[in-house]
């Protein structure tokens, strides 16, 4: 049997072939489309039995299937899969712009909103009409029949040009090598770095140590690198993928004002006056101008602290590193300088700290402690052999959820971090269907014997992903449209991952994830209390950084003209010009490798890491106020939040936790700014 047709368990990676997916995807769009004519002839009053539930049952055998091989173009991307996705991709986008469009559909839906059933409905069965009558409205079902071919043509091609935009940069990344035979170019960096760094020329049958730009690898050179010449040459390299100075073929330049075009082009046939308007229909922001305000008065606040860190840090190189000009290539290098001599630590003596068994073990105590959970290694097919799967257990020893684990960086695995739902939480007759998710990262493999060793910054990493992660899979919602992050707002998503955060700083937690990879000892509470002293190093950089990276995604997206003489990357550099303090080289071509905005989710919704981070901070407040390791605080937290999903609006949520509206305080204090 096609393995992507047997939805009764896990995926089955280990027998699925690329072989398998356009036979899979025929198959299910056939037999969902034949429903949905069925549904939307059938003259009966709908209900949710006869009419919700099974096209609910048809979507999700899709999505199922579809998400398997999506997921595997992410994190196992290969020629053959790469065809097959592409030939499938407009294929599924094609059919969910009809969903969306279906006229039947839509009033079946009304009809159910407004008929004697509704009332009795459960509230999260309410907020999924409610949530299906809005996505309507946004898929163009109220259209006039013209125009709704050309508004199902923009879907399909947006489809197609993020996935472009997303193997491009993958392909520029993987394309670029340099490999250096001196020895000496080499100083500063950490053994580790070296170590794999010769195991890579080793492979590519060079002699010497070769260096890519993915993050395990360039990252550390930027950091630590002495040779000034290699981190410029690297920093070049990163900055310009995708881009001109590239091969043509890889060049996102032209996608770029592709994706916005047509963007601003559905946006506007909907009534809308800009994308960013539509994006925020289905967000707690109202509106751009008030999006904008927010970012703008966080930008007044932050940039004070980051004009002072950039004196200093422009002090400390001129004088102690001879750095008479600070470029774009020292900047890391110069502020780990200026940290260890500050604060007399290095990140690399820290990392030595945070073998990665150990970081897990100290994990899973934490959500243990918290939730009153048991998390066990668990076996499952997975997709490589880099990949461990875990279940959830409660206090009766039931199954509340599952989750693959992939943490490490492969040239086949696009960059970054992120979270993925493989199956969602929903009642199955007696049968509760449990929860799996996927968590990925790109960290650093274990080399020369050892196991991997994680930064603090990989830690916080894991931590966010496994707080996406959780709100998935501790949800309580047995409707699977608002079960877990399914149909939360997208700026309120980012709050359980970033509340998890917070605990990377607290003692009681980090001396339980630390056991020096040489000698076992836990992390000394000196440094610890070194580290929590360097806690807001930079912080005022760091989130103009994110500032402007949101200010330039929402004016993208709100008062741009892709037809007009102004490129994306001019607007990138009159942000700048207004708000940053690290003003970058004019060949960095960073709206070309954004992939956040143009290849996911976070279109004209960037400020979310912003937003929901004054939600986080403020909802941490309390477990600081109460005790951080307070199971009874954590059991409010998942009652309130992660356990009700979509199926109430956030910002209810959120004050059902925290018995108030959210204030910015806490941000403010927790990045030292009051």
């Amino acid at each position: 049997m096609n393995p992507l047709l047997d939805l009764t368990g896990l995926p089955r990676f280990s027998e699925l072939k690329p072989e398998h997916v356009t036979p899979a995807v025929d198959t299910l769009l056939a037999e969902n489309r034949a429903l949905v004519e069925r549904l939307a002839a059938d003259a009966a009053t709908p209900a949710w039995a006869g009419f919700v539930a099974p096209l609910e049952d048809a979507n999700e055998r899709l999505s199922r299937a579809w998400g398997q091989v999506s997921h595997l173009h992410s994190v196992m991307d290969s020629p053959e899969l790469r065809e097959v996705y592409n030939a499938n991709l407009p294929k599924v986008t094609q059919y969910y712009a009809e969903l969306g469009q279906h006229e039947g559909l839509y009033r079946k839906f009304k009809a159910l909103a407004a008929g004697p059933e509704f009332a009795g409905l459960s509230a999260a069965r309410r907020k999924i009409v409610d949530n299906e009558l809005r996505d309507f409205r946004l898929g163009g079902a109220e259209l006039p029949e013209a125009r709704k071919a050309r508004f199902m043509e923009i879907q399909e091609e947006l489809a197609k040009l993020s996935a472009r935009f997303e193997e491009n940069l993958l392909d520029a990344t993987n394309a670029y090598a340099h490999v250096v035979t001196d020895e000496t170019a080499l100083s500063g960096l950490p053994e580790d770095v070296v170590q794999a760094a010769r195991e890579a020329a080793g492979k590519a049958g060079k002699a010497g140590w070769l260096f890519t730009l993915r993050a395990p690898s360039f990252i550390p050179v930027m950091q630590f690198a002495d040779d000034r010449g290699l981190r410029e040459t690297l920093y070049r390299a990163h900055v310009t993928r995708a881009s001109e100075f590239g091969p043509a073929e890889l060049d996102n330049t032209a996608l770029i004002r592709d994706i916005v075009r047509l963007r601003k082009e559905a946006a506007r046939m909907l009534g809308h006056a800009n994308y960013a308007e539509l994006s925020l229909v289905p967000k707690m922001a109202q509106a751009p101008s008030q999006v904008l305000d927010f970012l703008n008065e966080l930008a007044r606040r932050a940039k004070p602290y980051a004009e002072r860190d950039m004196a200093e840090l422009r002090d400390f190189a001129a004088r102690e590193l001879g750095l008479a000009e600070l470029q774009s290539w020292d900047i890391a290098y110069a502020s780990e300088k200026l940290r260890e001599a500050r604060y007399a630590f290095s990140e690399q003596e820290v990392k030595q700290y945070f073998p990665e068994p150990r970081v897990l073990a100290g994990l899973f105590r934490l959500v243990e402690t918290l939730y009153g959970l048991a998390i066990r290694k668990t076996e499952a097919p997975v997709w490589h052999e880099d990949v461990g799967f875990y279940s959830l257990h409660d206090t009766a020893g039931q199954l509340v959820g599952q989750f693959y684990l992939d943490l490490y960086a492969r040239e086949s695995k696009r960059g970054g971090a992120w979270m993925d739902d493989a199956i969602g939480r929903r009642r199955k007759g007696e049968a509760i269907q449990t929860p799996v998710a996927y968590l990925n990262c790109n960290f650093s493999r274990p080399v020369g014997g050892r196991p991997a060793l994680l930064t603090h910054d990989d830690v916080i990493t894991l931590f966010h992903e496994t707080g996406h992660g959780l709100h998935h899979l501790l949800t309580r919602v047995e409707e699977l449209g608002v079960s877990g992050i399914n149909g939360v707002e997208w700026d309120a998503v980012e709050l359980p991952s970033q509340f998890m955060e917070n605990f990377c700083w607290e003692w009681e937690v980090l001396r339980h994830l630390t056991a020096h990879v040489d000698t076992g000892e836990a992390l000394p509470r000196e440094l610890f209390d070194k580290m929590l002293a360097a806690r807001n190093f930079q912080a005022g950089m760091q989130m103009l950084r994110q500032i402007e990276f949101a200010l330039f995604d929402m004016h993208l997206h709100s008062d741009f003209d892709p037809e007009g003489a102004k490129t994306a990357l001019a607007l990138l550099d009159e942000v700048r010009r207004r708000v940053a303090v690290v003003i970058p080289p004019d060949y960095n071509r960073f709206p070309n490798n954004f992939s956040h905005i143009f290849a996911g989710g976070y279109a004209a919704g960037y400020y979310s890491y912003k937003w929901a981070e004054v939600l986080s901070a403020d909802a941490y407040s309390l477990f600081e106020e109460d005790g951080v390791l307070n199971p009874e605080v954590g059991g409010r937290f998942w009652s309130e939040i992660l356990g009700v999903g979509g199926s109430r609006a956030a910002l209810e949520s959120f004050v059902a936790f925290r018995g108030r509206e959210p204030t910015i305080d806490a941000l403010l204090r927790h990045n030292g700014m009051t």
